[in-house]
This record gives C-alpha cells, sequence and structure tokens, in this order.
C-alpha cells in the first residue's frame, strides 16, 4: 500500500488511514466488489476517491447528492485531480466541460446524479469513455427497505452488467434486510466483499426529551451554544421558516431552507452554512446529506425523525472532525401520530409497511429508553460492546418501576378484543368508558372491563408507547392500526416475565396539556389514513388532485361511520351516483375487505329506497321461482325488470303487467305487489 500511503498524504493530506479505511482502499483498489457500511462521518468518500487515483481511467461516481458532488469535485480540483460532475445543478457549460473532459480522457472522477442514468446517450458516452470502475454512494437509497430510497437507483445494476466492471457501494446505515436487497440489486449474481465498520460515534452526545413547549427547547439549546454551527431537523416546510425566525429573533443567526425552495435559493443557502462560522441552517431532511461541513457541533430534531437510520443519518452530520458533538432530538405523541399515519398512507407493499411500524417501534424504544442511548442505539445495528458516557441516560439515569401488572392489563385487553382494535378502544375498555362502540360489541362485559383506572387516558397512552418501544405491540397494516402482540410480549402475559416503565414519562403524561385536535377520533385515524391512500394511488393513477376523487370531508365520514355496503357508501356525503361507480368498491375494501359483487341494474340504486325494494323483490323470486308450490318450470324477471319495478312502483295488476309481462306478472304479481303497497 505504498502507493496509496503517498497519495493519502501527497493528495488528501492525511497522515495515516481512520480505522476501516485502509482494507476497503486496498479491496477497491484491487478491483474487488465491495459493500462498505462505515458510520457517518467515517471518510466513506476516500474509500472510493483514493482507489480512483490507483487505478487506470474514469472512476463513475453515482450519488444523490448534488451540493455534496459539488464540494468533493471542488476539493479534488483544488488539490490537483481532475474531476467533473454532471447534474441539474450545473450551467450548460459546466456539464459541456466535464463532457469534454470525459471524451479527451482527462477525467479520474466523474461523479453523475441517479437519474442522469435514464438520459437518452448517456450510456453510450460511458461506453466510449475508459470507466474503471462504479462507486455508488449512499447506497441504501437502492433498497425499499431502506429509509431514503430512490427509483433511479435501480438503473445502477443494469449500468454495472453493461460496462462489465466492478462496483463499490458505501453507505451509512443498512440494517440486515437493507444490506441483502443492496447485493441483490447492485451486484446480482456475484457475492461482494462486505466490510461492517463500528456505527460508534463516540464524540456525539445523544439527548432526548418529551416535547414542552418545543419552540422555547430548541432556542434554549441553540442559545446555550450560541456561535457554534447546528443544524435543527423540522418536519414541515412551514415550520423551518417560522422557527428560523424566532431563532433571529432570540440573537442567533439562522437561516431556513427546504425542498419547496428555488434552486438558486437553496445553493446559496448551502453555500452560506459552508463558508460562515456560527450559522445555523433550519431545515427539513432535504438538507444535509449533501452538506460535509465538519465542524457542526450540533443537531436537533425539532420534531421526531421518520425512522431509526434517519435518525443516525441526521445526527451524523455532527462532528465530523471527531471534535465533541450535541444533539437533542424532542418527541411527543403527535410526532408518533403523524408518522404512523405517514406509514400508513404510504403505497408500499404491507410487508413494506409493517416492517416501517417495526423501524418506527425501534426509534421509540430509543426515545423511551432506560438505560444507555448508546447502547440501545447500536444495538439495533447489530453491535453488542459499548462504551458510553455520553448520552443523557448516563449524565442522569432515569427512575423506573415494575409496570408488570399495567402491562399484563393491556396485553389481556388486546387478546380479549381478538387483536382487533386500536389504542383508542383499549383505552375506553382499560378505563371503563362504556362508548357506543364499548358496548354495541359487548366489550362492557369482559373481565379487563374498567381495571384501568389507576391511570387516566394519557398515562396509558404513555403505557401503550413504552409497550411499543420495548417492541411487545405494533400495528396490524391490514387492519387499520389494530394492535397485535408480538412473541416477546406472550411471557409477560403469562407470568414469566416483568418489564419494568419509565416513571417520568408516565407523570409527563399525566401534567401534559391536551392533545391537538386531530381530524378524527384515535381510533378512525388509521382507516383515515388506508382511504387516504387509496385516494392518492387512484388519484396518481388517473393523473389528477386527490379531492378530484374525494374530498377530506368524505373521507372523514368513511372513516367514522365505516360504511360496509355500497348502499351504506352511497348515504356518504360526497359520494354521488357516478363516484359510487367508479370508485365505491375500492374504498369499500379498504374499509371492509372483499365487496361482493353486485349487479349493475342495482348498483345504480345503491342508497336509495328503491335499492331496499330491490332487494326485498329479489327475495320474493327466488322464492316463488319455481311457483308457490316449488313444482313449475323455473321462471324469473331480468335484474332490469326488477329495477324498473322498485323505481316505478306500480300498485295495481294491469302496470306491473306491463312491466314484467303476463306469464311473469301471474308467478310475482301478488307477491310484488304486497311489497310495493307495504312500502307506501
Amino acid at each position: 500500500m505504498g502507493k496509496a500511503d503517498a497519495l493519502l498524504r501527497d493528495v488528501f493530506g492525511f497522515d495515516g488511514f481512520r480505522p476501516g479505511q485502509e482494507e476497503i482502499v486496498q479491496a477497491v483498489a484491487q478491483g474487488q466488489d465491495t459493500l462498505a457500511i462505515m458510520p457517518t462521518g467515517g471518510g466513506k468518500s476516500l474509500c472510493f476517491q483514493l482507489p480512483a487515483l490507483m487505478r487506470p481511467g474514469v472512476t463513475l461516481v453515482i450519488s444523490p447528492l448534488i451540493a455534496l458532488m459539488r464540494d468533493q469535485v471542488r476539493a479534488m480540483t483544488s488539490a490537483g485531480v481532475s474531476a467533473g460532475s454532471l447534474t441539474s445543478g450545473n450551467s450548460e457549460e459546466e456539464n459541456d466541460a466535464t463532457r469534454a473532459a470525459l471524451h479527451e480522457g482527462r477525467l479520474k472522477l466523474l461523479y453523475l446524479a441517479p437519474e442522469r442514468l435514464s438520459s437518452v446517450g448517456l450510456g453510450d458516452t460511458l461506453r466510449h469513455a475508459d470507466v474503471s470502475l462504479i462507486a455508488v454512494d449512499e447506497a441504501h437509497c437502492v433498497s425499499q427497505w431502506g429509509h431514503d430510497f430512490r427509483p433511479d437507483y435501480l438503473r445502477i445494476g443494469a449500468l454495472r452488467e453493461t460496462l462489465d466492471v466492478p462496483l463499490a457501494a458505501f453507505t451509512a446505515t443498512a440494517d440486515a434486510e437493507t444490506r441483502e436487497e443492496i447485493v441483490s440489486r447492485l451486484f446480482g449474481t456475484r457475492i461482494p466483499q462486505m466490510f461492517l465498520r463500528g456505527f460508534d460515534r463516540p464524540n456525539l452526545h445523544l439527548a432526548f426529551e418529551a416535547k414542552n413547549s418545543p419552540r422555547t427547547q430548541i432556542l434554549n439549546f441553540a442559545a446555550a451554544r450560541k456561535g457554534q454551527s447546528g443544524i435543527v431537523y423540522c418536519g414541515t416546510r412551514a415550520k423551518t421558516e417560522s422557527l428560523a425566525r424566532a431563532l433571529n429573533e432570540s440573537g442567533a443567526q439562522a437561516i431556513h431552507y427546504h425542498g419547496g425552495m428555488e434552486a438558486d435559493a437553496r445553493r446559496a443557502a448551502e453555500l452560506r452554512f459552508q463558508q460562515e462560522d456560527g450559522l445555523i441552517v433550519v431545515a427539513t431532511v432535504a438538507f444535509g446529506m449533501g452538506v460535509d461541513k465538519p465542524d457542526i457541533r450540533w443537531v436537533a430534531h425539532a420534531d421526531l425523525p421518520k425512522s431509526i437510520e434517519a435518525y443516525y443519518q441526521e445526527i451524523g452530520r455532527a462532528g465530523r472532525d471527531g471534535a465533541p458533538a450535541e444533539t437533542l432530538t424532542l418527541f411527543g405523541p403527535d410526532d408518533i401520530r403523524l408518522r404512523r399515519s405517514q406509514i400508513d398512507e404510504g403505497l408500499a407493499p404491507p410487508d413494506r409497511r409493517a416492517a416501517d411500524h417495526a423501524r418506527l417501534n425501534a426509534l421509540l424504544g430509543l426515545a423511551e429508553a432506560q438505560t444507555c442511548r448508546r447502547a440501545t442505539l447500536l444495538r439495533y445495528f447489530g453491535e453488542e460492546d459499548v462504551t458510553c458516557g455520553r448520552c443523557d441516560l448516563c449524565d442522569t439515569p432515569p427512575e423506573t418501576f415494575d409496570g408488570t401488572e399495567a402491562v399484563r392489563k393491556a396485553l389481556s385487553a388486546i387478546l380479549r378484543t381478538g387483536e382487533w382494535f386500536g389504542t383508542g378502544h383499549l383505552i375506553d375498555i382499560l378505563t371503563g368508558n362504556e362508548t357506543d362502540k364499548v358496548r354495541e360489541r359487548g366489550h362492557d362485559q369482559l373481565p379487563t372491563y374498567g381495571v384501568g383506572q389507576d391511570y387516566n387516558r394519557r398515562e396509558w397512552q404513555a403505557v401503550f408507547r413504552q409497550m411499543m418501544g420495548q417492541d411487545l405491540v405494533r400495528p396490524n397494516v391490514d387492519r387499520h392500526g389494530a394492535l397485535f402482540m408480538t412473541e416477546a410480549a406472550r411471557p409477560i402475559l403469562r407470568g414469566e416475565a416483568t418489564i419494568r416503565l419509565r416513571r417520568d414519562t408516565i407523570a409527563a403524561a399525566r401534567a401534559r396539556r391536551p392533545a391537538v385536535k386531530t381530524l378524527v377520533a384515535e381510533e378512525d385515524a388509521p382507516l383515515l389514513s388506508a382511504l387516504k391512500a387509496k385516494r392518492r394511488a387512484l388519484a396518481e393513477a388517473q393523473n389528477v388532485p386527490a379531492y378530484i376523487i374525494f374530498n377530506d370531508r368524505t373521507l372523514i365520514e368513511m372513516a367514522e361511520t365505516r360504511p360496509a355496503t355500497l348502499d351504506a357508501m352511497a348515504r356518504v356525503g360526497g359520494v354521488g351516483a357516478k363516484k359510487l361507480e367508479a370508485y365505491g368498491d375500492a374504498f369499500l375494501e379498504v374499509i371492509a375487505g372483499a365487496v361482493e359483487e353486485t349487479h349493475p341494474a342495482r348498483r345504480r340504486l345503491a342508497g336509495r329506497d328503491a335499492g331496499s325494494l330491490y332487494d326485498q323483490l329479489m327475495e320474493a323470486q327466488t322464492a316463488l321461482s319455481r311457483g308457490a308450490d316449488g313444482i313449475d318450470k323455473p321462471l324469473s324477471c331480468s335484474a332490469a325488470q326488477i329495477a324498473k319495478v322498485a323505481q316505478m312502483r306500480p300498485h295495481d295488476p294491469d302496470a306491473l303487467g306491463r312491466i314484467l309481462g303476463d306469464r311473469r306478472a301471474e308467478r310475482f304479481g301478488d307477491a310484488f305487489l304486497d311489497i310495493l303497497r307495504q312500502a307506501g
């Protein structure tokens, strides 16, 4: 590795490799297919940049991060290495210069955004270039199990086959499922050499806090670190702007950043953050992966991240220079509801949504952890031997208590209701709240009814949240948020194991202000999310706005009334005859499962009195199809004739005969006229 050491010193200015880098550089430089999972800030870029200088030809680097590509091209160029990029963030002149350098064989590193792989003519360009290696940064983006799936990444495997060159893939976060899909998508039948380096970032201090005046919590956290560069992540674009204003008003220097900004404004924000000391950027997750600023001293989350992988990736922006850095993550019940609904409203298949709920449980487990947060985080990534001393729970261990009795009551309520209900209904049972739903289902007669009155509703929500955090229960994606027990819960239910809960979480719930009013009751929220997902899928298929299918008010009424038939669906506000015909079955299937096939003539009467008459007339016809004695030749009316009778309601034999004809009027007339007279 003499050549590598010399390049490391002369080009990159380092006297030695970071732990784990040297073996990866050697494998990539030798042309071995490689998958490296390294911690954020662990020096992934060098593991493909240095081998690129050791190999002939050009190394193709595929990355989703335009800002990072721009920074790396600038850094390589300033170090005397010929590098260029083809991205939508470049001017046409910059892209032309890169193409010319590639054509002339002067480039050592060519950076491409994955969406460029669909460009007409790019394949021919690369085939005629002397490409000797493909490097894929943020390789988890190729996996639908990962936290940042990008469809354009799916083209990389075909490109590797076309160019027939070694491939090196890099990512900071990839659990076993994600690693398996990365290998399948990128390497095909070839088995890469895999490097799994430690995920620990010992210089990062980890902390979580329950939301309690979250804006004040963020302002205080930033004020205590005045003059230090930091990032605040928010769940919405609007919040980035309002929180940046609040920080500036408090005396800090802050800017906002989100995907809704113009490209020039985003570039200006990125450049300003790179160049200014002590600047705070308040951003959505659109900001971050492409920012390689080494001296970010803190990262705060004003809202709960999407998953434990996303959390690890985002806090990893801090302290890349190895010096101490701090993190703070705020969370609350509304965050968790939002993240659950985002999963339920997604268009992913059920197994993916179930896995996403499990991942969210893992993040809840980190938020509600009782012992060392670092150990909890790294255990998720498969590391067991952890030394901490740099997290809030090691600083001040929380008080816990034996929560076995409360958890067993909750598990019993889940089991006795057949794992068919969500948190809201289960809490009604435990607290003895005799709602219509509890009474209609006879759940006020259960042994668990009213056994949990020692806790109020919000305290029970905190218990269920901790149960999810310890992965004892998960939402069932096929039952719209109903909870089911995992295998880990069964020993507790059987009295073979005990469990401890955090006392501060229960106490905070007792004192918490009432939750923000939601569109529907907690119990109906998962179904509303599923209905929105169906609406979104239909809208995308037809290329129309979602409200054209049904507006929110209509979906809310569906979630609350849960129509199980076309007649009931037709009575929902906003469901006219045309929309019932077009979408009725699709939404009924979401609400009630499989939908019985309905004759078009009957479907047109759905929700009207004539529909009920149609059903009664059909029933009478079935009874008389072989005559009153059951011995005559079979005879029946058409569905159109029955529908016409139901709509016109003839009240004398002659009028009925004109619709049915003499033979049918003779057999069914009296019975039909009786039904019509009774209907008025």
